[in-house]
């Protein structure tokens, strides 16, 4: 099984897996693991905000992302075009994009955030 990662999940599960759920934890230890190019943008976003989850998301992305070699999603046309097709059931734009990344890919998205499957993918928490 492939799964794709929200910004959340990316982070707790390389730096603090007691956050994540059994079953989170479970299925990302046996599935192979994509990241987006959205986590990224997310990260570096809001690197300055209060509750920021990384203050320095670069040189955190190159040590846990590229060094250990988890696959990234590039944001590609498909994926702007199944976002604009989305009904506006949640505002945040990387969780969007990256419910049309779980679309256009066809696997399952790993988010604390239960609204998503709402679209119709399969949230895994």
């Amino acid at each position: 099984m492939t799964v794709l990662t929200d910004t959340h999940t990316l982070v707790w599960s390389l730096v603090s897996p007691d956050l994540l759920t059994p079953v989170a934890r479970a299925v990302l230890a046996e599935a192979d693991v994509l990241a987006s190019a959205a986590n990224l943008w997310e990260l570096c976003l809001k690197a300055n905000k209060k509750n920021a989850l990384l203050s320095n998301p670069v040189p955190w992305w190159n040590k846990y992302v590229v060094r250990t070699g988890i696959p990234t999603l590039s944001i590609r046309p498909a994926d702007i075009i199944a976002l604009a097709d989305l009904p506006g059931i949640h505002k945040d734009p990387f969780d969007r994009i990256l419910v049309a990344q779980s679309i256009t890919e066809k696997i399952p998205l790993v988010t604390k955030d239960s609204r998503l499957s709402q679209y119709g993918i399969t949230a895994i928490w």
